[in-house]
């Protein structure tokens, strides 16, 4: 790998779970009650937000994402594609999970929690959109966070540069077609021409425009460099923040009349956060793979890039639709349950690495 690959995976290895990310269950909290709140109080101005459409684009959403994706992908060096033979079997193991597995686990998962067994409780009308929201936000590995939870599980952190690069190009040509089959198979309206803008102006505009920034940050020095992830990761939260409080001031209603919606829709995505992740790991064990890449490639099997799965559904379906809503939930339970996969992996340590003592002691 390259010197300034090296210096990433260094950095990213000892990146601290920030307060913010810390407390992400209660700062979505927060602004689920203050979007109720001002929903309520100033409606018109949600309203107003709402018609400034382009070809079914919302811009002041569209800039919002682009504030909380890009400063993200900054941190990808697209230059660990390079060591990808060097975990190839963790490699392999997660591609399978997250491109093989995660979106469709989460479709039948969508299909019989949403459509049978909490039928009753959910609003008829918004069953389609509930299942097209979580389809969405399976849809895409996480990219940022992830370098949080490999450390955390004291993960390899050239794997997890080298996985999260590599799943950031998969995403460019995967991500749509995808979620166009799913959304076929659940008999729901695929908009093709909305769903791949979505692509070009969430995953590739954003992946280009952060690649140039990056460079011309790291041409300055690494001080700079760090210095403006900084600033540009506070100005990332405040997009996610206010991205939630207009999101829940159009579902205000919806969630006073049925305060249950979030938790049901929350049964779902905890199932297959806890499946995706056991499977990864264990699989990593079966080809023989070591912890600190087995770590990593669990959490990285399981957790979501929301941000772009909450964009795309307000593009595809609107602010008030369950599509955003059920990505919005994924937002409010992801720290806690990663956090549980987290310790999970780090409690079986020795029971993971137990087989490998066995079996070199036994050559």
């Amino acid at each position: 790998m390259s010197a300034q690959c090296d210096v990433t995976a260094r950095r990213a290895a000892g990146a601290p779970l920030g307060f913010f990310e810390r407390y992400l269950t209660l700062w979505v909290a927060l602004c689920i009650v203050a979007g109720i709140v001002l929903g309520k109080v100033v409606p018109g101005f949600f309203q107003a937000i709402g018609r400034m459409e382009v070809a079914q684009v919302n811009l002041p959403v569209g800039l919002l994402i682009w504030v909380m994706i890009i400063p993200m992908l900054i941190k990808i060096d697209f230059s660990a594609l390079g060591g990808v033979t060097a975990h190839w079997r963790g490699i392999a193991v997660t591609l399978f999970v997250n491109w093989a597995v995660k979106p469709f686990s989460m479709a039948l998962l969508a299909w019989l929690f949403v459509r049978h067994l909490f039928a009753e409780w959910l609003p008829t009308e918004q069953h389609d959109a509930y299942v097209a929201g979580l389809i969405l936000l399976a849809a895409a590995p996480c990219t940022a966070m992830v370098f949080v939870w490999s450390r955390l599980c004291n993960g390899n952190p050239y794997f997890t540069l080298t996985q999260v690069a590599l799943n950031d190009i998969i995403m460019v040509f995967a991500f749509a077609p995808i979620v166009g089959f799913l959304l076929g198979v659940s008999k729901i309206e695929v908009p093709w021409e909305t769903l791949f803008l979505s692509v070009v102006l969430y995953i590739v505009i954003p992946v280009v425009l952060a690649q140039i920034w990056r460079r011309r940050l790291l041409a300055q020095g690494e001080a700079v460099y760090e210095a403006a992830l900084v600033k540009l990761g506070h100005a990332s939260i405040a997009a996610l923040l206010i991205t939630l409080v207009l999101l829940f001031g159009f579902q205000g209603e919806i969630i006073l009349d049925q305060p249950l919606i979030i938790a049901l829709l929350a049964v779902p995505i905890l199932i297959q956060v806890f499946f995706n992740s056991t499977l990864a790991y264990l699989l990593n064990r079966t080809v023989g793979e070591k912890h600190e890449v087995a770590g990593p490639s669990a959490l990285i099997g399981a957790s979501n890039f929301f941000e772009l799965a909450v964009a795309a559904a307000i593009a595809l379906f609107g602010f008030e639709s369950g599509a955003a809503l059920a990505t919005v939930v994924g937002v409010l339970i992801e720290v806690p349950v990663m956090l549980a996969v987290v310790a999970i992996v780090n409690r079986t340590r020795a029971w993971y690495e137990g087989r490998a003592a066995r079996e070199t002691a036994a050559l």
